[in-house]
């Protein structure tokens, strides 16, 4: 009997010893994989007012907490006094592998040349992209795509919206390497392209159903219809290039998940936006498309900025300080018809944001040689500000926003405890100048810095 009581005080002093343990907790844990961001400026992407003197925990490639004083025992620790973090930009229409120099082809479209732009828009804190539609086979068959995905490449994680559905003869020109395009010429024709398509897994189905200012025919509504209709039958969403307000309208009625470029012909009326609304439509404005359209015509303002000319490719900036090129814009029938596009754009996304229609970044980069890729997405957020928006929910739109559209806000967009560490260091708060997302003082992807 006394065996068994001594053995039951030794089991009881051994659970309350187990008990009385110091327990980590947020503020006072110990790691060998961390690193604590002491005294930062936080814009966190969720819309609220930078927090000012807090502090950062990353543990591996994930925010281990975010607060005030806290203490990590053996971690490494780094002051940024002075410096803000905000969330990685994430892209959700750009164009990647077709650029190369001031052309672009299908023949560019290598491994190489892929991890390069990756890299790049992982240079200018752009940590995910959605790559809308001009993608070519290499990228699934050789697993380059689902790498990116799951951490194994550097640059900018590869999302794809596989290959896209134009017009015969039609949108978008196959001078622009969109050779890959889908380009169904009766409704009939569709089903078994999706199907098609669909076993690549993207992330979303793009499709051209506009002109391109006159020089082709549009999509048969039947077509895009049935593009529309296979794409939900596989539960994937449609992305459409549009223009005009009365395609969008149409498209809108039809079912599009997503209009990717901003309606430019006209203002959108409320009955168009309560569509929307209803129907959860998102818009990705694409407004530095609109400005690199005439921007040349003259000066703009970042052209001998540095942090642009580095984003250029190969031969790009003497083609677009050349006179040559410069009096053709000039002299162009559509100048001032894509100068009053902006204004138009502008006064747009001003009013389906304040309407509560959900905006994502997106800038059409990579798809011409002078959408330059990295700078367009901080040319996007200062537009945005332009039009009317404050930094703050500029930088929303770029974050939380765009992760919400990729469906992938449960692990990026905004800077909170147990989302992937994915941020950007500034020597500058953008709240007061927008143009202060320029200043990078280092960027940090899944915990890594660039």
């Amino acid at each position: 009997m006394k065996t068994y009581i001594s053995a039951f005080v030794l089991l009881s002093t051994i659970i309350v010893a187990c008990n009385n343990e110091p327990k980590s907790s947020d503020k006072d844990t110990k790691s060998d994989n961390a690193t604590l961001f002491k005294h930062v400026t936080l814009i966190d992407g969720n819309g609220g007012a930078p927090i000012e003197n807090t502090d950062i925990l990353v543990q591996g490639d994930s925010i281990a907490a975010v607060g005030p004083n806290q203490h990590v025992d053996d971690a490494k620790e780094i002051d940024l006094k002075g410096k803000t973090i905000m969330p990685a930009i994430i892209s959700t229409h750009v164009h990647v592998g077709n650029l190369k120099g001031s052309s672009t082809s299908g023949s560019f479209y290598t491994r190489e040349n892929i991890l390069r732009q990756l890299k790049q828009y992982e240079d200018y804190g752009v940590t995910n992209i959605l790559v809308m539609g001009t993608d070519r086979p290499m990228l699934f068959q050789s697993g380059l795509r689902d790498s990116s995905l799951t951490g194994l490449l550097p640059g900018a994680r590869y999302h794809s919206a596989g290959y896209g559905f134009g017009v015969p003869n039609g949108a978008p020109p196959l001078g622009m390497s969109m050779d890959m395009v889908f380009r169904p010429a009766t409704a009939a024709d569709v089903a078994k392209e999706m199907d098609s398509v669909a076993t690549v897994k993207p992330d979303v189905i793009k499709m051209w159903v506009d002109d391109f200012g006159g020089k082709f025919p549009k999509m048969n509504p039947s077509i895009y219809k049935a593009i529309i209709d296979e794409a939900h039958k596989h539960d994937l969403r449609v992305a459409s290039h549009v223009y005009y307000l009365d395609d969008a309208k149409k498209l809108v009625a039809d079912g599009v998940d997503i209009l990717a470029h901003s309606i430019r012909d006209k203002v959108i009326d409320d009955t168009l936006i309560q569509q929307m609304k209803a129907k959860k439509v998102m818009y990705i404005p694409t407004l530095s498309l609109d400005e690199f359209a005439y921007i040349y015509a003259r000066k703009a303002d970042w052209l001998n900025d540095t942090f642009f000319k580095k984003s250029l490719e190969p031969g790009v900036y003497e083609m677009i300080t050349s006179q040559k090129y410069q009096d053709d814009l000039r002299k162009s029938p559509d100048l001032a018809k894509n100068e009053a596009a902006l204004q138009t754009v502008l006064r747009n996304v001003k009013k389906l944001h304040d309407a509560g229609i959900l905006i994502s970044l997106g800038t059409d980069s990579g798809a011409t040689p002078i959408r330059a890729q990295g700078f367009s997405e901080h040319l996007e957020m200062e537009l945005l500000v332009q039009a009317g928006l404050t930094p703050l929910q500029a930088i929303t739109i770029a974050t939380k926003n765009a992760a919400t559209l990729l469906k992938i806000d449960d692990k990026f967009g905004t800077i909170e405890k147990g989302k992937t560490a994915d941020f950007i260091v500034l020597d500058a708060n953008p709240v007061g100048d927008i143009k202060n997302t320029r200043k990078i003082f280092a960027v940090y992807k899944a915990g890594e810095k660039n």
